[in-house]
């Protein structure tokens, strides 16, 4: 039998009461109630596929209630530094780029903030092809809107390592199917100044991700449409 501790930690409110009571009118243990319980509710599976399910549920969950926490926290703290008078010319950006299915249609995602309170965000489908492939193009889209607002002094976050580490190689040393998109990445960089590429853990990078993840349902939704 499984042990008590795994049942109780997958059991509802509900179910613990109704296994109480069984116990009670039954005369039999707490574990062996709270088995019959969950047994009753598992239907035509098995208890164990019962309780392994509901434990990648309640993983699941947990793992989203993390990323809104994360994200929760990111706004209160962007929204602080905001209110908190600092060097006027420093701005902040972060990108994404994802695919659905992988590879399939691509969708870039960005957000660049000023020292003002400006915020620029960009979500657009950009084609075909792999998430890597969709990286650089959103990196690329951020420092356009970083060019076209002025910015001169800018940190850029993202949680794609192959780009982060391409931009860091030497000019022409880096990944050569990438050789274009790093050119017009640098060449855009030349222009704007003081630009620093930072890595960041993708829990980290939720916004940009959420953008570009809206750009392939908007494409979806008017493929359907058409």
């Amino acid at each position: 039998m499984i042990a008590l501790e795994e049942l109780l930690a997958v059991a509802t409110r509900r179910e613990r009461m109704l296994s109480r009571r069984l116990a009670k009118g039954a005369a039999i243990s707490e574990h062996a109630a709270l088995a019959r319980t969950l047994e009753k509710a598992a239907g035509g599976q098995s208890l164990r596929a019962l309780v392994e399910a509901r434990r990648v549920k309640q993983a699941t969950h947990a793992e989203a209630q993390r990323e809104r926490t994360i994200r929760r926290a990111e706004r209160a703290s962007e929204a602080k530094r905001r209110e908190t008078p600092g060097d006027t010319s420093a701005w902040r950006a972060w990108f994404d780029g994802s695919a659905l299915p992988n590879p399939g249609r691509l969708g870039i995602g960005g957000v660049l903030t000023g020292p003002l309170g400006e915020t620029v965000e960009i979500s657009a489908a950009v084609g075909h092809g792999d998430s890597s492939a969709a990286e650089y193009p959103a990196l690329i889209a951020v420092l356009e809107a970083a060019l076209s607002e002025g910015a001169r002094d800018i940190v850029i976050h993202g949680d794609s390592r192959v780009v982060i580490d391409d931009m860091s190689a030497v000019a022409g040393s880096g990944i050569r199917s990438l050789t274009h998109h790093a050119a017009r990445a640098r060449a855009l960089i030349e222009r704007i100044g003081d630009v620093r590429l930072q890595w960041i853990p993708r829990a980290r990078n939720g916004w940009a991700d959420g953008l570009s993840r809206a750009a392939l349902d908007s494409a979806r939704a008017d493929a359907a449409a058409a």
